[in-house]
């Protein structure tokens, strides 16, 4: 897959189909890979980049700090993720896109959506994460880094991620950086010459920012009410995609509809259809304007 790198950061990205174009930003949590959209659950029935590539032309990449794209220690937030993306259009000099985004990869497309609404033809929002055991599930992976670095040191983190080479989410002491570790020795290197007390107020900085409140993710209430954009959202129903997240997507955003089907009944064939189908009354709610 073709590289770019957008202001110094390393994104790995794929650009597949034909068609108007659309933006995915992945599924996974800290594990957000363009290989998650063929990992598990509706979108491996679906073969999402396969299936969605007969009806757009999709684009899908390696958020920062995920798989192999690269990143920066720095206070992480959800305006720098949407900025990647907006990076990464301008860099494929593509104006407008619809975003799909999965699991706290809808977090992302709601602050993309938020922050750059000329770049966002509409939103699909699958399973928008939020609710009191999503904070606590963020905030808590966090709090485990910040108390290994205080025991062990940053040349241990680096360590353990070079050795267990798992993502944030699957082992959350070796911190958000870790997959940068362990596929860039350079990176690695001044990551362990950090200062310490500096670099823990970076980590909870980030924190804060990513989980500030059971609020579902990405973009503010005050954010959401002035998003005149048509967006679908399809509700999860477990600790991280709270049913109530999707609910209150749809209470505030004004152009929002809400597909009233909760898994287990969602599957690859009904999303896709039910996706589809939104496109079609967009575009034809968007000639009739």
């Amino acid at each position: 897959m073709p590289l770019a790198t957008l202001e110094g950061i390393t994104t790995n990205y794929v650009v597949q189909g034909a068609g108007p174009h659309l933006l995915m930003f992945a599924p996974g949590g800290f594990d957000a890979t363009v290989a998650r959209w063929s990992a598990g659950g509706v979108w491996k029935e679906m073969d999402a980049i396969n299936a969605l590539s007969r009806h757009f032309t999709v684009i899908a990449y390696d958020r920062r700090e995920s798989g192999s794209s690269g990143g920066r220690v720095e206070r992480l937030t959800w305006e720098a993720y949407a900025r990647q993306a907006k990076l990464l259009l301008d860099h494929l000099r593509v104006g407008q896109a619809y975003l799909v985004g999965g699991c706290m990869g809808a977090s992302v497309a709601l602050a993309a959506a938020a922050r750059y609404p000329a770049m966002c033809r509409a939103l699909l929002l699958h399973w928008p994460v939020g609710g009191y055991r999503w904070m606590q599930k963020g905030r808590g992976a966090f709090n485990r880094h910040m108390d290994f670095v205080r025991v062990n040191g940053l040349a241990a983190v680096a360590a353990r991620a070079a050795s267990e080479k798992k993502n944030f989410w699957l082992d959350p002491e070796s911190g958000p950086w870790a997959s940068v570790i362990a596929a860039d020795a350079g990176f690695a290197g001044q990551y362990v010459k950090q200062e310490v007390r500096q670099y823990l107020r970076i980590v909870a900085a980030s924190r804060d920012a990513l989980f500030s409140d059971t609020m579902p993710s990405g973009a503010t209430g005050e954010e959401l009410m002035a998003m005149n954009l048509p967006a679908l959202i399809l509700p999860g129903a477990d600790a991280s995609h709270a049913t109530s997240a999707a609910w209150a997507l749809r209470e505030l955003m004004p152009m929002a509809e809400l597909w009233e089907v909760l898994p287990p009944h969602q599957n690859g064939q009904n999303v896709l259809e039910r996706m589809l189908e939104f496109r079609r009354a967009a575009e034809q709610a968007a000639q009739t304007a």
